[in-house]
């Protein structure tokens, strides 16, 4: 494991795996493997045979769905610390995304065939299993009603707000700077429109005084604005 980060370490960060004791980390950590990949190297494709969860150690990966006619959402992006694979690890069902890594990425592959007897052997991990499962459900519905009864304005205050919470760094003049650099691109394959509309939204936001670039990061300049926008009375 010379030159990956301490495993164990990496994987407490992580809420479904957290809880587990020196003893059962160790167990965890011995039925693993690691791996590395390169720059926009696909991890697995929607549709490939569940057959392992995967632990992000260093890196981001890319969660992403396709049509048939080739039209790419972009559905998630995840850090160091999050698990990745889990829903079809259980139900050993095909991929229902895609994921690939967004820049060097290292991973600690745990196989399906060895993950559910792990599991069978430590019931409360399949209590916290079901929450983070259920937790993912929720968050699927969301982005449903987005799409379904939601404006492009609103559901692109909604997503800025997201990654504000992810990767958000507060500012001098009271904003916040998303440390995540997002092209529009990216923001359209999130929202499943085209980036046209994307960049008239985000001009609008820029001439409300609601964000502004800095270094190529986006500031969200009026957090409140842009809450009311997305209708979060928080």
């Amino acid at each position: 494991m010379a030159g990956f980060p301490d495993v164990a370490t990496v994987l407490r960060g992580n809420r479904l795996l957290r809880e587990l004791d020196d003893r059962q980390m160790a167990e965890l950590v011995e039925i693993g493997r690691l791996q590395k990949l390169a720059a926009d190297a696909p991890v697995f494709s929607k549709g490939d045979p569940g057959s392992c969860l995967y632990a992000i150690l260093r890196g981001q990966i890319a969660i992403h769905t396709s049509s048939v006619d080739g039209k790419v959402m972009l559905l998630n992006i995840l850090d160091a610390g999050d698990v990745l694979g889990e829903i079809a690890l259980i139900d050993g069902k095909p991929r229902s995304a895609g994921a690939t890594a967004i820049r060097p990425t290292e991973l600690f592959r745990v196989d399906r065939s060895d993950f559910i007897p792990f599991l069978e052997r430590h019931p409360p991990l399949c209590i916290r299993m079901m929450a983070v499962l259920c937790e993912r459900l929720r968050w699927v519905s969301d982005n449903i009603e987005d799409a379904i009864f939601h404006d492009v304005p609103r559901r692109l205050a909604r997503r800025l707000l997201l990654l504000a919470e992810s990767y958000g760094q507060p500012t001098a003049e009271g904003g916040i700077r998303i440390t995540q650099s997002v092209s529009q691109e990216g923001l359209a394959n999130m929202l499943g429109v085209t980036r046209e509309i994307v960049n008239k939204s985000l001009k609008a936001l820029r001439k409300a005084d609601a964000i502004t670039y800095t270094k190529g990061f986006i500031v969200l300049t009026d957090v409140e604005l842009i809450r009311r926008m997305a209708g979060d009375d928080g």
